[in-house]
């Protein structure tokens, strides 16, 4: 039963049923009604906790840690006069557990936490990890003659072959011009789809859209086995990025449904940090699959598609039986009659999520988006700064990431060797990526510990602009491209910030999607910086990469001072309000999410 504060009298109630996963409620509502409403006094209030107890990181606690202490923190919903201006939407999936006056401790909260870590996050890290399998294993299938056995044309690639290219360290980077289409068109299609996916996921729910999504694409995947020539393999990078996009944003606004915001971050270091590890596993799966050559009269590289493929296909299928709707929709004839979480438990998620983010509850989980709510969310131009960053943070460093393979190759390393000295960089990445998103949440500053990234690269693509890379040794190139590629990536500082600032499941829903597409537009561009007329050191595209890698520094100071002076204007139309007047603009206005003056932006 849904409570609010109130200063005295009774207000109307009714009574309802609990809203189902597809936000159907069996009870009549009186007009005007908003929740299942009892009154409260203010005397009868349970104590909240002391705000400055919280510790978001265990390493944090100090040895005065009370777990039976109250973790319940301050919200609108403690305040009788703002309360009813947050009360959420009355088909709310999860309103029969939001209750204002529910308390719990930090011993539980703790406890729930790494519950649903367990029951959810490791899920869709798992989830994650294949979908980074079946994307990103075209680099291991590079290095076993995948281009050759397709009679696809290699620019750039046979200038290994020539006499004054022979020292094993002229090369490096090589570019294949089908492999490049190939890699554009895949992207472009991930981008293309990923508003649509968004869309998709917000009508039917992220707990049906996301496992369809991976049973299509594994299905193409799987069919890469029979690839024939340039055609199909165009087609097949087509049909993976029209499948597989949307499935990063469709699966963080999934995860918003059951993390705080500060939680949320962290915990996306760790799911691109599965991705880190997929692609640590898909070396090593390469490795034995790439010995394979000759079984059945085939390549090797066709085993691994095949392989690789099939284990996205039964992933895809448990997740139509490991993903709950949302956290109080957990029962299922696989996960149990009575689910994953007890009513307690429920009203800890709930009211611990709507506490710290009301909007949360402004839609239903299968409450499609209008083309007018699409407009407003597009058009949000306090989210664009963000937008922009994904546009170009990683450029500097993604031509050297997508080649590496064909590099190594390149530096005369066999097929096997190229594939397992991928590793040692993916490993330090892991640590750096998950490194600085604790350094962001921890210090409370996001833009500028994300700019650390452009910072570690620096000097890496500053000595690649001043050596004669030709005259160095192989195993040089090799250990400062290693380096340069254990960048601390800002990815995941990003796509939670991208989530704090928008503050509505609507904006939130679109605006995972449009960073994406950003981010993906930026693979397009970083696909097509190394060109054949540049070969064979590319000192050019060297140049614009270091070019480009000051700019986004400088890029992201800007972002900050935006954000600053946005805030600035905010509290001073807010501070020269009156108390009466701020709660009839709480009560009146039709400022929505970010555009609230009562509403900070992150950064």
């Amino acid at each position: 039963m849904a409570t609010v504060l109130t200063k005295g009298g009774s207000p109307p109630s009714k009574t309802t049923s609990p809203p189902s996963a597809d936000g159907t409620n069996s009870a009549t509502e009186s007009k005007g009604a908003n929740i299942n409403i009892s009154s409260e006094t203010l005397s009868s209030i349970p104590p909240l906790g002391v705000a400055i107890a919280e510790r978001r990181f265990w390493f944090q606690r100090a040895k005065s840690y009370d777990p039976t202490a109250i973790a319940t923190q301050v919200s609108v919903f403690d305040d009788p006069d703002t309360a009813e201006k947050y009360q959420p939407r009355p088909d709310w999936e999860n309103i029969h557990r939001f209750d204002p006056l529910e308390r719990w401790t930090w011993g539980e909260e703790h406890r729930l936490i790494r519950k649903i870590d367990w029951r959810i996050m490791v899920w869709a890290c798992i989830m994650f990890m294949a979908l980074e399998l079946d994307r990103a294993n075209i680099g291991q299938a590079l290095t076993d003659n995948f281009l050759g056995g397709l009679h696809m044309t290699t620019n750039g690639l046979s200038c290994l072959l020539e006499p004054q290219t022979h020292h094993p360290s002229r090369q490096l980077l090589t570019r294949g011009a089908d492999y490049n289409l190939g890699n554009s068109i895949f992207k472009l299609a991930f981008l293309c789809a990923e508003l649509p996916s968004q869309l998709v996921s917000k009508w039917m729910g992220p707990d049906r859209w996301i496992p369809s999504q991976m049973v299509l694409w594994s299905i193409v995947a799987t069919a890469q086995f029979w690839l024939q020539g340039r055609t199909s393999f165009l087609a097949c990078r087509a049909l993976l990025g029209i499948l597989q996009g949307g499935f990063i944003p469709d699966v963080i606004l999934y995860l918003s449904y059951f993390y705080k915001h500060h939680e949320l971050s962290l915990r996306l270091g760790f799911f691109w940090t599965a991705m880190s590890i997929a692609d640590i596993a898909s070396a090593l799966l390469a490795y034995g699959l790439l010995h394979l050559r000759g079984v059945q009269g085939h390549a090797g590289w066709r085993w691994l598609f095949l392989i690789e493929g099939l284990m996205t296909l039964v992933i895809g299928i448990f997740a139509f039986l490991l993903m709950p709707a949302g956290p109080c929709h957990t029962a299922s004839w696989f996960r149990g009659k009575k689910g994953w979480f007890t009513e307690k438990e429920e009203k800890i998620i709930v009211n611990r999520v709507i506490r710290e983010d009301p909007s949360k509850s402004d839609m239903h989980n299968r409450e499609p988006i209008t083309p007018r709510l699409l407009w407003q969310s597009l058009k949000d131009f306090d989210l664009w700064p963000i937008y922009i960053l994904g546009l170009v943070f990683q450029i500097p460093m993604a031509p050297i990431a997508q080649y590496l393979t064909l590099t190594l190759k390149g530096l005369h390393f066999d097929t096997f060797q190229a594939n397992l000295l991928t590793i040692p960089y993916t490993v330090v990445h892991m640590i750096t990526m998950l490194g600085i998103t604790y350094l962001g949440e921890i210090f409370n500053e996001l833009t500028l510990i994300a700019a650390s990234g452009q910072i570690w690269a620096l000097p890496f693509l500053i000595y690649l602009n001043s050596v004669d890379t030709a005259s160095v040794n192989r195993w040089v190139i090799y250990a400062v491209t290693t380096l340069l590629l254990a960048y601390p990536n800002a990815h995941p500082i990003q796509v939670g910030w991208n989530s704090r600032n928008s503050n509505t499941v609507r904006s939130r829903t679109v605006s995972a999607a449009c960073y994406n597409m950003f981010v993906q537009a930026g693979g397009i561009v970083s696909s097509n910086i190394y060109r054949k007329d540049d070969a064979p050191l590319y000192r050019r595209a060297n140049k614009q990469l270091l070019a480009i890698c000051c700019m986004n520094i400088v890029l992201y100071v800007l972002v900050k001072a935006y954000y600053l002076f946005r805030n600035k204007q905010k509290a001073r139309k807010w501070e020269a309000m009156t108390t009466e007047e701020r709660l009839e603009y709480l009560a009146n206005t039709t400022d929505k999410g970010n555009k609230r003056l009562d509403f900070r932006f992150q950064h």
